[in-house]
Order: structure tokens, then sequence, then C-alpha cells
């Protein structure tokens, strides 16, 4: 895996470190509360323990997808099946809107055809960011993620 020498998992590396930082300070403050005699205080130190449990929790799982995706894409050009696109672009280095729109149809039509891919899954997350819709690649990443370790599982189950 390639992850560490990306910019951006250095970025997110330092942004999670500063997020774990915060989380332990919160969790610090819950504990004094949670030692005070006053019910009322003790009872805002509990529920200041839930926020960095569930920040954790967030932490997590995002970093999760991101080394998933990551394994996706170093499987998928190990194999040399990478989305690429070759379309025409606009100066920024995004797809214009013509070749956008095309890619979405191409990767939609994989998908009709193979819902249980994950490859075409990702191959949509890709067309949706393509066409600057975030919300739905993230669903269609995560979708790809999920589908991807399920095949890792029955592919480590079958040996």
């Amino acid at each position: 895996m390639r992850l560490i020498r990306q910019p951006a998992v250095l970025i997110a590396g330092s942004i999670s470190a500063i997020l774990l930082l915060y989380f332990l300070l919160v969790a610090d403050r819950a504990l004094i509360l949670l030692r005070t005699p006053d019910a009322i205080a003790r009872a805002f130190g509990v529920g200041m323990f839930i926020l960095p449990a569930l920040g954790v929790w967030w932490l997590v799982h995002e970093w999760r997808l991101g080394v998933t995706v990551q394994r996706m894409e170093d499987r998928l050009d190990a194999e040399g099946r990478l989305p690429v696109d070759d379309s025409e672009t606009l100066a920024s280095g995004r797809l214009t809107d013509e070749a956008a729109s095309a890619v979405f149809a191409r990767a939609q039509r994989l998908v009709d055809e193979s819902p249980d891919d994950w490859a075409a899954w990702f191959g949509i997350a890709n067309a949706y960011d393509a066409n600057r819709d975030r919300p739905m690649a993230r669903r269609a990443m995560r979708h790809a993620a999920e589908l991807f370790r399920a095949d890792r599982a029955r592919r480590t189950a079958a040996r």
C-alpha cells in the first residue's frame, strides 16, 4: 500500500492526531466533573464522555473507509482496471459536463449489469465525483467498500 506517500494522508493524519488530543482533553475534563459531589456536574461529565466516544468512533470509521478505498484502488491499478478517462477536460483538470455525463452513463451501465461488483461501484463513485455530486459519490464509495470487504472475507474463507 502506498498510503504514507500521499500528502493528503499526512494531512489527514495530522488532523486526526489533533482531534484525538482534543478528545483526550474533553475526556479529562469529564473525569474532573465525574469526581465532584454535585449530581448535575456528574451527569454533565457522563455527557462529556459521550462526545469523545462518538468522535473516536467516527474517526475510526472514516480511516477504515480511507484504507479500504486505497486497497480497492491499489487492486484495480494492479489489475489494470482503474477507471481512467481521457475525455475532454476543463483548464482546471475536471471533465467537461458532457464528458462527465458520458462517464456516468458508462459507470451506471456497469453497475446495472453487475450490482454486486465492488469495482463497478468504485467506478460509479468516481463518476458521481466527476459530476460534482459528492454526497452520492461518498455513498457509492461506502457501498463499494462494503462489497469489497465482503469479497475479501469470502476469498479468505475459501482458502
